[in-house]
């Protein structure tokens, strides 16, 4: 009788009933696992980045829709004021706003005159989680503000950093100091 030496596997070769079967080691699957990981994160992290750049397009959309609608007011109004709120300076000024956060005070029609004669209806911000546009005016001058969730690069037209925080701001002057 004659002795059959089987070879062992090799490289993800299993001997089974005399026949090689090819499979995938547990390595090989576990590095498979990881590169399908890392580039899922990857895409996750660009859609997201994406989401944010589109919320902010739009934000500085609606500024530029709001800074129209200002001017248009103050070119039709008889007093050629701005829509006014109150106070004059950084520390007396009267902010309007569409949401409940410190220091502006919620109106629903929160630039009162505009809608809907020099703009169909008053935009909200996208995202809706206590970031709002912001309109104060001494009827001279005016400043409308949006909280941008990217940086701004200081060639945009809405730069602005004096605040501390990612803003972007329409403005007919430097009233209010920022």
């Amino acid at each position: 009788m004659r002795n059959e030496m089987k070879s062992p596997a090799i490289g993800g070769q299993a001997a089974s009933g005399g026949k090689l079967r090819k499979a995938f080691t547990l390595i090989e699957l576990l590095i498979v696992i990881a590169i399908i990981g890392i580039l899922a994160t990857l895409i996750f992290v660009n859609v997201d980045l994406a989401r944010k750049k589109a919320r902010d397009a739009k934000r500085l959309a609606d500024l530029k829709n709001l800074q129209t609608a200002v001017e248009m007011y103050n070119q039709d109004s008889s007093t050629g004021a701005f829509p006014i709120t109150t106070g004059s300076t950084a520390t007396s000024a009267t902010w309007w706003g569409n949401c409940s956060v410190t220091g502006v005070t919620q109106k629903s029609t929160w630039i009162v005159g505009l809608a809907p004669t020099y703009i169909s209806s008053l935009p909200s911000d996208p995202l809706s989680t206590n970031t709002c546009y912001r309109y104060a005016s001494n009827g001279t001058d005016y400043k409308i503000v949006a909280v941008v969730e990217n940086n701004l690069k200081t060639t945009d037209t809405f730069y602005h950093s004096a605040t501390g925080l990612k803003t972007a701001v329409i403005e007919n002057s430097n009233w209010l100091g920022y």
